[in-house]
């Protein structure tokens, strides 16, 4: 990665490239030559402040006013986790001499596992010039101040922005408009706290002390206000990639008062990127999220060893900067099919509809076959009854999926991290369609019929409204099918969260006008239904066969509860199953024998559903990444081994030049255990895959995780499975949703021979 990744003194390349750029308002940026630059998320302004006016051998401010719009922020020197800070480059007349930037108190920005710093709502970065002893105000024309100003402005999602300021100064007369404003940013700037002793004693100044095994910072502090003493405090690291960021004030980092000192127990990054001899830090009284001024800044020299640096990262590229050009680069992988325009949008919903239609013959959708052609081989005297079915059931897969699609929509929106079969991903959610099919797959085996067991108004009212069966069933159908991706599919499921609502909602809907087409031919069309054979003995045994496609997906489902909350999940749902399955049949008996048998069972399932099921579905915890065993690394070169994804390790292995194959898969996903048990175990994909020294990864979205959410979105996708192939300096090439040997071998064939 070094080299290919700029230095941060060449950044301006970065900001400069028009390929980052993808908001009105960054682009109008680059046209602007005046002291103000407005985009969508900040209103940038270059001020001045000379309460002395311009004269040989003062010194005046200027300053870079950031207003940003609601949620959004940019960043401090240290940037944190990600981001860069914001950069000035000034082209001032000759005898004119800009400082470093007086950076304002920040705040801590926690986002997710992360925490950056920076700030919110009106900033100004002032800047002292010193105007040189001989230095002279022209006659004529004013005094020309221009700035090239580049900032990172960040909410979810990053923008990089830059702007070219002019400021003209008429006169050398004093320049105090703006004087609160500098005044007050003045206040916020952390004032030096000098290391000074007296007599062997500290008087102000302070030590940083490294723990024996590296992982904790002890950082004591003289000298600080005597009105703080006692008071919560925040430190601010200046000195980047050595503190993990991430720890909470009071939990993870703690603090203590000893009369006068005050000290601090601050735990090392896991990614530390420095080893330096003295730390700087800013200290300000309050919560980290709302530090007051004063503050003060104060260099420590740090007294210990540091253990060795686990990867060795360049001098001088921070992780914050190497992250934000992971984040850029990505950025420009995005498919370019994720257009509004009105072709876009067309060929979005025809590949929903081809997806639907497709979606009929994956093998999570199998088990619902049974409702359908059961229906079909109903034999009714009039064609209306086919038809009102056809179009009940066209009705409830198309609302399903607009409801279902809304709801990740509405869920993106309000920042939850999901995508396409989020619902599986949810362990009552397995539950509760493990409990149904287990109800369906009794159904059909004849073990009691719904009509039992409903009031006698309700069983008439089902009998007299078949289409309401008929859409219940479009509806199941729809539940059982969301988290598999058909062909055809994952490039309309990622360009529709892109889209607005309502064209997003109508990718949607034509998914369910694919997958319903069938059903709704066949009610339409008397021929389909008449290939049927005619109603007899057999659709009785046709019936009961069909129980076991029921009772296979609650297995599947088991083992996916399994996968999610560990065996006592599975075990305890099991168990309220059994008892389900005892109640159900109780129920069916007759006199007192039904209702001694049925009140034990209820009393069972009431006993588990409300004191052992509810602690077994809690989700386990997630299982450390796994890493290549010893034994892998020896294993036979032919031999491939699957790792663990992580954003980081497929960057470091795309670092040291290896091509990396990312399988994104989910336990509940059938489609993926077919291909993972198929085409992705073939003797020769595999072989193939160590000739060309690929790294194997498995993303694994069984249950909610952010950061492969934010993967598949920056493939154009939001569900699985989705594979991808990754190879240094090269767009990231996405194979189908069913991928065969041969395509597999083809895309191998692309890379460049090691």
């Amino acid at each position: 990665m070094a080299a290919c990744v700029p230095s941060l003194a060449q950044t301006g390349a970065l900001f400069s490239s028009k390929a980052t750029v993808s908001t009105p308002g960054t682009a109008a940026l680059l046209a602007s030559a005046s002291p103000v630059v407005s985009t969508e998320q900040v209103r940038a302004e270059l001020l001045a402040h000379a309460p002395q006016g311009i004269q040989a051998g003062q010194t005046f401010w200027l300053g870079l006013q950031i207003e940003h719009q609601p949620h959004w922020h940019t960043y401090w020197q240290n940037p944190g986790d990600s981001g860069l800070p914001t950069r000035l480059q000034w082209q001032l007349p000759a005898g004119l001499q800009a400082g470093d930037i007086a950076w304002p108190l920040p705040k801590k920005i926690p986002i997710g596992t992360l925490a950056n710093y920076g700030y919110e709502g009106r900033l100004l970065l002032a800047v002292p010039v010193t105007v040189a002893a001989g230095f002279q105000f022209p006659a004529t024309g004013g005094l020309p101040l221009q700035l090239q100003a580049e900032w990172l402005v960040c909410r979810q999602e990053c923008i990089p922005q830059e702007g070219r300021f002019t400021l003209n100064l008429a006169s050398a007369a004093p320049q105090k408009a703006h004087a609160a404003l500098f005044e007050a940013s003045q206040k916020l700037s952390p004032q030096a706290l000098p290391q000074l002793q007296q007599g062997g004693s500290w008087i102000t100044g302070g030590q940083t002390q490294l723990s024996d095994d590296g992982q904790q910072l002890s950082l004591r502090v003289h000298g600080l206000p005597a009105s703080w003493r006692g008071q919560t405090l925040s430190a601010f690291p200046v000195t980047a990639s050595v503190v993990h960021n991430a720890a909470v004030q009071g939990k993870d980092w703690t603090q203590s008062w000893q009369g006068a000192v005050w000290r601090a127990q601050i735990p090392v990054s896991p990614e530390r990127g420095d080893s330096p001899t003295s730390m700087r830090w800013v200290i300000a009284a309050g919560p980290e999220s709302a530090p007051q001024a004063p503050a003060f800044d104060i260099d420590t020299p740090v007294q210990g060893t540091w253990p060795a640096l686990t990867t060795a990262a360049p001098a001088e590229i921070s992780p914050a900067l190497a992250k934000a050009l992971t984040e850029n680069a990505r950025a420009t992988q995005k498919p370019a099919a994720a257009s509004t325009t009105a072709l876009g949008l067309t060929l979005a919903i025809l590949g929903a509809l081809v997806g639907g239609l497709l979606l009929n013959l994956m093998p999570c959708v199998f088990p619902v076959l049974a409702i359908k052609v059961m229906g079909f081989a109903q034999g009714h005297t009039s064609q209306t009854p086919h038809r009102a079915a056809g179009m009940a059931y066209t009705a409830g897969v198309v609302i399903s999926f607009v409801l279902l699609g809304g709801l990740m929509l509405a869920l993106r929106a309000a920042g939850e991290q999901l995508g396409w079969g989020f619902q599986l991903q949810s362990p009552p959610v397995v539950a509760g369609l493990a409990l149904l099919f287990t109800l369906l797959g009794l159904n059909l085996a004849g073990v009691f019929e719904f009509g039992q067991m409903l009031p006698s108004s309700l069983a008439s009212l089902q009998s007299r409204h078949p289409t309401v069966n008929a859409g219940l069933s479009g509806v199941l159908a729809v539940a059982v099918a969301s988290p598999c991706t058909a062909p055809f599919m994952g490039a309309s499921l990622g360009l529709a969260i892109a889209l607005p609502v309502w064209q997003a909602l109508s990718v949607f809907a034509a998914m369910g006008v694919g997958m319903a087409l069938p059903y709704l031919a066949a009610s339409w069309w008397p021929g389909i239904a008449r290939a049927l054979p005619r109603p007899g003995p057999w659709m009785v045994t046709f019936r009961q066969a069909m129980a076991f496609p029921m009772f296979a997906t609650v297995i599947w489902l088991l083992w996916v509860l399994g996968q999610q909350t560990g065996i006592d999940g599975a075990s305890g749902l099991l168990a309220l199953l059994l008892t389900v399955a005892g109640l159900v049949w109780a129920l069916g008996l007759a006199g007192r024998t039904r209702w001694v048998l049925s009140g034990l069972a209820l009393a069972a399932l009431l006993w588990l559903g409300s004191s052992w099921l509810p602690l077994a579905l809690r989700e386990a915890p997630a299982a450390a990444p796994s890493t290549p065993s010893a034994s892998s690394a020896n294993a036979a070169p032919g031999a491939a081994t699957w790792q663990a994804w992580s954003p980081t390790d497929m960057q470091t292995q795309l670092a040291t030049g290896r091509p990396v194959f990312v399988d994104f898969t989910a336990a509940w996903c059938v489609t993926c255990q077919y291909n993972k048990k198929t085409t992705l175990a073939d003797e020769r994909v595999l072989a193939e895959f160590a000739a060309k020294q690929v790294v194997l990864m498995r993303a694994d979205w069984t249950r909610r995780d952010p950061a492969i959410t934010q993967a598949l979105t920056a493939l154009g996708r939001s569900g699985v499975p989705v594979y991808a192939l990754y190879a240094p300096g090269r767009a990231p090439v996405l194979l189908s949703e069913l991928p065969s040997v041969a395509e597999i071998q083809t895309a191998l064939q692309g890379l460049a021979a090691r």
